[in-house]
Order: C-alpha cells, then structure tokens, then sequence
C-alpha cells in the first residue's frame, strides 16, 4: 500500500495544534513516522484520508467493543440526536446507563457519571482521600491514570512513549504525596505499606496494565493489595478505564475475584464517546456532593449521547459467550505471533485476556515496567511501519495495549495476521 499519510494536512494541523495532535501518543514519534488522518471508520477497518483501509488493533484504544460504527450504538445515538445534544439536567438514560454498571460490576453500588477516565481518577482520588483523612497515594510504576498532577509520576502510556521522567509543571510538593512502586512486585508493596500506613489514603493500580503494554498480574498480587488496604485502613482502587467491560462483563475484578473499594471506568462505557465514572460502597459514595461534603461537578457529566452510547454497548456486552469470543480472538492473535518469532528465532512475549492483548520483543515474561523498558522498541517500530505498509494499525507505542472487537471476525483476523507474521519477518531482517 502507498503511504497512509497526507502531507498538507499534516504541516497544517502542525501549524495549528502541538506537535499536530491533541494526544500525544497519536505523534507517532515513538515509531520514528507520521500520523496519517481518518476519514472514516467501519467496523475493524478505518479508512484514512489518502483512501487506504487499515485493520485496527488500535479500536480508540480501547472502547470500541462493537468496532467502529455498530449498528446499534449509532442508531442510539442517532435517536438521542432527535432530543437534543446536552440538557444541564437529569435525563433516564443517566439513570438506566448507572442501573446497568451496578448490575454488571460486583463492587460498585452507586456510580457518579464524568467526562473522562481522568476525571474519575481524579475524582475518586479525592474521595478517597476524604474519607480516609490522609494525603499519600500509592501507584505503580508505568501505570497511567490520566494526566491529573498527581498520577504524572513514574507513568505509563505517552509519558513512557516519550521517555518523559515526570512532566514538568507538577509541583514538587504535590508529587511527594504520590509514592511509587513496581507493579507485581509484592514485597515492595508491603514495604510501601509498612513505611505509610497510616498516612495512605488510596492505592491505585491498573489491575491488568495496558498504558505500559499489556501486563497481567501474577497470582496472589491483587489479593496482596486488597489485604494490604484492608488492614491499613486505605482505600483500594481499580482504574478500570480500560479493562473494564473489555477482560470481562464486570470488569478485571469478577474476572479476578478482588474487590475494590472504589472503580473508575471510562472509554466503553460511552461506547466511543467521551465519558467516565466512578464508583464504589454506597457508603463511600454518599460522601460524594450533594449527597455528602466531597465536591465535584460536570455540565456535560450525563451527557444524553453518551448514555445512549454507552447503554447500546453495555447491552451488547452482557450477552453471554460475548467475552468468551473476544478471548478466543485475543488468544488465537497471540498464539499465531509468538509461533511465528519462535520460527525466527525473536525474542518475543505475548499476552491476552478478554479483549486486550499485547506483545514485547523481549523474551519475558513481562511483569513489570521495568522490564517492559528492556523490550526492543527499535524492533517494535519496525514491525509497526511493515505493519501499517501493507495495512495493520497497531499502537504507534510499544507501550500500549491492542484490542479486538466483536468486528475482528476470523476472516479479517486471518488477512490480519498473516500481514503481521510478514511484517515481523521484514522487521527482523533489517
């Protein structure tokens, strides 16, 4: 295929937007290339503005569970878009949209709607440490929970892609309220524990990472971490932004069995649209305003359209054998790309759960962001250009998660992988 980027529309987005995006990931810096444009989307495929179709295992990273333009999500939205776009007031899609995350998320019992999976985080950061009385949070090392000052400390997603430290701009006293620590890693954690105890209000960890690549949690660590907050009086929670309705219909803990105290959710439940939430115990919730003191607010927090989104794809996802089947596409994905490294004799290790998966050129396994950081990313880019020459979208990052949805069928995960298993061959030739 020709070059998927359009030249005059990239000097003039640089003209007008930072580095010519809105995100920075979307750069492409990480993978030495430019963006190219979408003109449109269609289940598994996007179509770019030079007229060239992409497979995507990108899916707008992460919510699109249906793919692009479903059916249902769009007829939903197109019948909310006949009763207007936004009300400042309540409407029962907000209610109906919360009724169904509470029927499908074992720990959640209320659910405050936002507009971001940053905004929950920030958000129940806030109540957490409100309830508890304490300031220090406990985060793991290349796990992202949005750009809020207090999670840009040894982060995941773009910071890592960048190989930025921690951004300027947070002060340095703020970022002393944050400690750090690596994922998986148990003993650190009960050092961090033993050392804060009672000065730590929340605990927050991605409970499969997906901003750092995709890393699963080794048996008994989330059980680690819920014993730890229990005893020490701290609040757990589980940034479910991307796992959640995606590993499993009520998210990574019924696929683990941990309960948390407080869940932030994000990406799928708008279906494609801009949303977020959080959630938790009733009792930690009505601390939230008006019920309770702790205040946060959003005018476009409930947003009809949406809810419409989000509900179309909830329902969608609930049916049963529906992760079954993502599994089952996420496992075959994985399966044929690490026989075809082991054939070239690369070092690769490669994961999946639901409808996430991810791969590193590192012959793993990969349990940590520190040793996600050993992975050839030079390899990485390679086999992402190679990739996306013969019509493969992957993350322009060797530190994302990819994604399938219920458009991936066997047809285009076949056409898929045989594209990929080339461009690995090209990118361990070079």
């Amino acid at each position: 295929m020709r070059s998927v980027t359009d030249p005059t529309l990239l000097t003039r987005a640089r003209n007008v937007l930072p580095g010519g995006v809105n995100s920075p990931v979307r750069a492409f810096r990480a993978v030495g290339s430019n963006p190219f444009f979408v003109r449109e989307a269609h289940g598994a495929i996007l179509t770019t503005t030079d007229g060239d179709d992409l497979i995507d295992f990108v899916m707008s990273w992460g919510p699109l569970l249906l793919g692009h333009d479903a059916p249902e999500v769009r007829e939903a939205v197109a019948a909310a878009l006949t009763r207007g776009v936004s009300y400042g007031a309540m409407c029962e899609a907000e209610v109906e949209l919360a009724e169904l995350v509470v029927e499908l998320v074992p720990s959640v019992e209320m659910v405050r709607f936002v507009n971001s999976g940053t905004e929950a985080t920030m958000a129940a950061v806030r109540l957490a440490r409100a309830a508890t009385k304490r300031d220090l949070v406990l985060k793991f090392e290349g796990c992202y929970h949005g750009h809020a000052d207090s999670f840009l400390v040894a982060a995941g997603s773009g910071v890592a892609t960048l190989g930025l430290p921690d951004s300027p701009g947070v002060p340095a006293d703020l970022a002393r309220l944050t400690i750090t620590v690596p994922f998986n890693d148990e003993a650190a954690v009960a050092a961090a524990f033993q050392e804060h105890d009672q000065s730590l209000a929340a605990v927050i960890v991605e409970p499969f990472v997906g901003n750092a690549g995709f890393i699963p949690p080794r048996p008994g660590f989330l059980e680690a971490l819920r014993e730890h907050a229990t005893v020490a009086g701290t609040v757990l929670i589980f940034d479910e932004v991307m796992t959640g309705f995606r590993v499993h219909a009520g998210g990574a803990q019924a696929l683990t069995d941990v309960m948390p105290d407080l869940t932030t959710m994000g990406k799928v439940i708008g279906g494609g649209l801009p949303v977020g939430a959080y959630g938790g115990t009733r009792s930690m919730m009505e601390l939230v305003a008006p019920a309770g003191p702790v205040y946060q607010a959003g005018t476009l927090s409930g947003n009809p359209l949406a809810m419409a989104a989000g509900l179309a794809t909830l329902k969608a996802a609930k049916a049963p054998g529906f992760h079954d089947e993502l599994d089952r596409r996420s496992s075959k994905i994985v399966a044929t790309l690490t026989a075809r490294a082991n054939a070239l004799g690369v070092p690769f290790s490669a994961r999946s759960a639901g409808g996430m998966w991810g791969a590193f050129f590192h012959a793993g396994p990969v349990d940590d962001f520190a040793t996600a950081k050993l992975a050839d990313t030079e390899m990485y880019a390679r086999w992402h250009g190679a990739a996306l020459e013969r019509g493969v979208f992957l993350a322009p990052s060797a530190f994302e998660a990819a994604f399938v949805s219920t458009a991936h069928d066997d047809d285009i995960l076949d056409t898929a992988l045989e594209i990929l298993a080339d461009a690995l061959a090209d990118a361990a030739r070079a």
